[in-house]
């Protein structure tokens, strides 16, 4: 499997003759992250991981598009003509097969931001039974590669550290890290280098447009 990222917590995946993706949020900029995908995959309603344009783009190229997510984002996408044919709705403990992937959707509920909100609903998806994307959540199932939350309005240090020493895994890659500036992703290289020194493990942030084959 080959697994690419592109701008914040977007991610594609290829196995085989079949490519998917996960989360072309607004701050995913590259037009080519969606090229060639069989389904796209999003976690929750925010903008940083949904944008309605990229999905509708994504649809006139590929009129047979899949689109997979929770109930919060169907509701979302019920305004456009042009997607909401394609949304198939996903809840925790639910399969599905696209091509050379099964997916399974775990957890129901993004992380807790706000003491005025409600958190929203949130599913992961473990892709494979070997790689874990999270959304906005900390979801711990077992996995080979974890792509870990780097940075949110939600998140500390001390959580994304103890995210990551919840279980041992061949690889743990940061991912959501759009909102950070050039300090802030040294501070994030930082707390990486030190957990995969202490850990003797593969635990780094994948850059924009870097690929690798697990």
């Amino acid at each position: 499997m080959d697994l690419t990222k592109y701008g914040h917590a977007c991610v594609q995946l290829t196995e085989g003759a079949t490519t998917i993706v996960i989360d072309p949020g607004a701050l995913t900029p590259e037009p080519e992250a969606c090229h060639g995908a069989e389904a796209v995959l999003i976690t929750h309603e925010h903008f940083d991981h949904l944008d309605q344009g990229i999905l509708e783009a994504a649809v006139a190229s590929k009129p047979d598009l899949r689109i997979v997510t929770c109930a919060g984002v169907a509701r979302k996408l019920e305004a456009s003509e042009l997607v909401r044919e394609h949304v198939e709705v996903m809840e925790d403990g639910q399969t599905v097969s696209i091509g050379d992937f099964e997916i399974a959707a775990v957890g129901t509920s993004h992380a807790y931001s706000h003491p005025d909100a409600s958190p929203v609903n949130n599913i992961g998806f473990l892709i494979n039974d070997t790689v874990l994307h999270p959304g906005d959540a900390l979801t711990d199932v077992p996995a080979p590669v974890l792509l870990a939350p780097g940075q949110a309005p939600w998140l500390t240090v001390p959580a994304l550290v103890e995210y990551i020493r919840t279980r041992q895994r061949d690889h743990v890659y940061a991912i959501h890290d759009g909102l950070l500036n050039h300090w802030g992703l040294q501070v994030l290289d930082s707390v990486l280098d030190i957990e995969a020194r202490r850990a003797g493990a593969s635990i780094r942030r994948l850059l924009v447009g870097e690929t690798v084959h697990l």
